[in-house]
């Protein structure tokens, strides 16, 4: 949220304070005045633009299609041309991204989402009614975008950090301690800390990287304060921590009293009188105490709870050398369950935490607290479990392998996990106090450091297994070697999904293994130009369904120790909801399998022996998958196709759709004899190690030795560039 009408306040009433720059020549002034005398490394000397990456998504994310589960190949070319624009500057960018929500700011958290939940239901009605995305006014990022983003850049060569409290706050601190050129954001807290020039994102234009700069000191000339007298000024004002409400009375005072003192105000726009009207309060009242200890002036009128809350608040806005109190460091980690897991392990975690190079981990062993966003769900469909319930059991697995550590569940009293997950019926009033579960393997709770930190092949095929476990798919550990990796991964979601979702249709199954199993051979060109007739809201939230699991999925992995490389786990590795789409409207439609696969023999030979591995685990669990073909419902009228559809190739000349609406299912999709190349997948060879047990992949694949000692745990290892 930032400070309460501050950034309007600039933007209209104060134009000074709002400077046009070129960052390209900033960052060769910069650079120029840095090198002045300077005998440090190239990274001192080089601009540095620190960057709120939770602040840029919307702007990443430019993709035409968002609904859908996410354009994740096309994001991921945007993202990388958008870095390669300041790299071509020589501007060097740090990427922050929150990793913690602090407790003095759930109750604001929980108000965004709950209001981001009234936007989703508007777009499901109108998905339902038009049958086609619905325009920006509307938009969403697609689920788990910020997870994954800090991947991406990870993957692209990019310094990320995740914080370990407000991010805000390390952002500002970074820049400050770092002489960085500025920070690149839009949260007006950043005009209110004492550190590096703000740009604006929102007004940035990356061909020719010119964008608007908050000047700070210009902004204290018009309305007569001080850098230091800033921070009282936002508490007044509301921010994240001080809500607006709790100082209205202040605000009230202090407008009447400007008024009668300005009956002229050269600030005519309401929000400008009211931030006039704070500032000259604060002028007012702050005296030689206040200016050197940073108290909270006596004469405000505030009650003692309030007096402290604003206090707390103001201290937010010190950072390191403005404040007495500073806060630990990366050496000595607090955890929520410190007598659980070793210091090693602690460490291990909050460094990778730090580094982004881990995902859940951290928000279990050292805060005991997990939260997730909003996802794409629509409330009305009551077929369809919320995604927070449908991985509910893999993330008490989670939970167990961590915590248990080699204990069994009977001996061991762990107290629960407070998870803050947004779903239909969840009033976020509380959190969700959930249990650890132990994973269910042939012998004792696998030991975390072994997971870790251990070495040989007996060790590897532990992390797999407990992988595997806590998605109920042990039988997938044959597989390993035998497909690629992102592939096994793909097949472990979607029969964990198929076993939570008693309602998921042979259909839906067949559309989630046929996209997994078609991406890897399509373009970036080819997925935007994938024709849909139409949109259905059940497959829109299917997809974000899938996308969340594959952050379960990135969990489960670092939890494990990193059996799977984490590019493996990316979406752009398996997903991509353009694609997943046109598969829905296929496999319910009835389409033969050459047409669902593409007409590909090597895919179709995939796919069948993807979807016998499937039906085998969920058959010896008692769970059948049955063919339900839902036809969509088309809304009435002709829809504006121009919004999703794009070029390529025509939807019925593909076997898509006729001319006489959905086919009923044909038995050609089950029909094994489709598949020429399917004995040699799965055929067996002699004994030996995992690795020896399969055929070479088809197309060559080469198997890796995973057993080797790491100083580092395995799941720190980041995404392959390029990936």
């Amino acid at each position: 949220m930032g400070v309460k009408g501050l950034q309007s306040f600039m933007d209209r009433c104060c134009p000074e304070a709002c400077v046009s720059v070129n960052l390209r020549e900033m960052s060769r002034q910069h650079a120029a005045k840095r090198q002045t005398g300077c005998t440090t490394t190239t990274n001192s000397t080089r601009p540095t633009l620190v960057v709120d990456g939770m602040a840029c998504l919307r702007h990443w994310y430019s993709c035409k299609d968002w609904v859908c589960g996410g354009q994740w190949r096309e994001y991921m070319d945007g993202l990388k041309g958008w870095v390669e624009a300041f790299s071509s500057a020589g501007i060097r960018l740090v990427f922050f991204f929150d990793g913690v929500v602090e407790e003095q700011k759930r109750q604001e958290w929980v108000k965004r989402r709950r209001r981001v939940n009234g936007e989703i239901s508007k777009l499901f009605r109108h998905i339902k009614a038009q049958g086609e995305q619905p325009g920006r006014e509307l938009f969403c990022l697609p689920s788990g975008l910020a997870t994954f983003t800090r991947f991406a850049l990870r993957s692209l060569g990019q310094e990320v950090f995740c914080s370990v409290r407000e991010a805000d706050y390390e952002i500002a601190s970074y820049a400050r301690q770092h002489g960085s050129m500025g920070i690149l954001g839009q949260d007006s807290d950043f005009i209110i800390y004492d550190s590096a020039p703000c740009f604006s994102v929102a007004k940035l234009r990356i061909h020719s990287l010119t964008t608007v700069m908050y000047d700070r000191q210009r902004l204290c000339q018009t309305i007569g304060l001080t850098v230091a007298q800033l921070p009282l000024l936002a508490c007044l004002l509301g921010n994240d921590v001080v809500s607006e409400d709790k100082m209205m009375h202040i605000r009230n005072n202090a407008m009447a009293t400007y008024r009668i003192d300005n009956p002229i105000a050269h600030s005519g726009a309401p929000q400008g009188q009211m931030v006039m009207a704070v500032s000259h309060l604060v002028s007012s009242v702050w005296g030689r105490e206040e200016q050197e200890t940073g108290l909270i002036p006596q004469t405000l009128n505030l009650s003692a709870p309030h007096r402290e809350l604003l206090k707390r608040g103001v201290r937010s806005y010190l950072l390191p050398g403005e404040e007495a109190i500073q806060l630990g460091d990366i050496s000595a980690p607090s955890s929520a369950f410190e007598k659980h897991v070793s210091s090693e392990i602690l460490k291990a975690c909050r460094e990778k935490h730090v580094a982004a190079e881990g995902f859940m981990v951290y928000s279990v062993l050292c805060e005991g607290v997990i939260e997730c966003s909003n996802t794409l769900e629509d409330e009305e469909d009551t077929e369809l479990l919320p995604q927070a319930l449908v991985y509910k059991p893999c993330r008490q697995r989670i939970y167990g392998l961590l915590l248990f550590n080699g204990h069994e569940g009977s001996r061991v009293d762990l107290p629960a996990i407070r998870e803050w997950f947004v779903y239909a019926g969840n009033a976020l009033k509380e959190p969700d106090m959930v249990h650890p579960v132990p994973i269910s393997l042939q012998y004792n709770q696998p030991v975390l450091d072994l997971l870790w930190f251990g070495n040989g092949p007996e060790v590897s095929s532990l992390r797999l297994k407990s992988f595997l476990s806590m998605f109920d798919c042990q039988e997938l550990s044959e597989l390993y070697g035998a497909v690629e990796d992102s592939l096994l991964a793909a097949l472990c979601l979607v029969t964990y999904i198929a076993l939570q979702i008693q309602t998921l249709s042979q259909e839906d199954c067949d559309a989630y293994l046929s996209q997994a199993v078609c991406l890897r051979l399509k373009s970036q060109k080819e997925l935007q130009h994938i024709k849909l007739p139409f949109l259905c809201s059940r497959a829109v939230q299917l997809g974000s369904l899938y996308v969340r699991g594959l952050a379960h999925l990135l969990g489960a992995n670092c939890a494990s120790g990193g059996p799977l490389p984490g590019a493996a786990l990316m979406p752009w590795s398996s997903f991509d909801g353009r694609l997943f789409h046109s598969k829905y409207l296929l496999a319910h439609s009835g389409s033969d399998n050459t047409v669902l696969l593409d007409r590909d023999p090597f895919c179709l030979s995939q796919f069948l022996c993807l979807r016998e591995k499937l039906t085998e685990t969920c058959r010896k669990r008692g769970r059948v998958l049955q063919s339900r073909p839902k036809a969509p419902q088309q809304a009435p009228g002709p829809p504006n196709r121009d919004r999703h559809t794009g070029g390529g190739e025509n939807w019925s000349e593909r076997g898509e759709t006729t001319g006489g609406g959905w086919r009923e299912r044909g038995e050609a999709r089950g029909d094994p004899n489709k598949c020429e190349n399917r004995e040699r997948l799965w055929e067996r060879g002699g004994g030996g190690t995992r690795g020896e047990h399969f055929h070479p992949h088809p197309r060559g694949r080469s198997h890796r030795s995973r057993g080797r000692y790491q100083l580092a745990p395995r799941w720190s290892q980041p995404p392959a560039p390029g990936t």
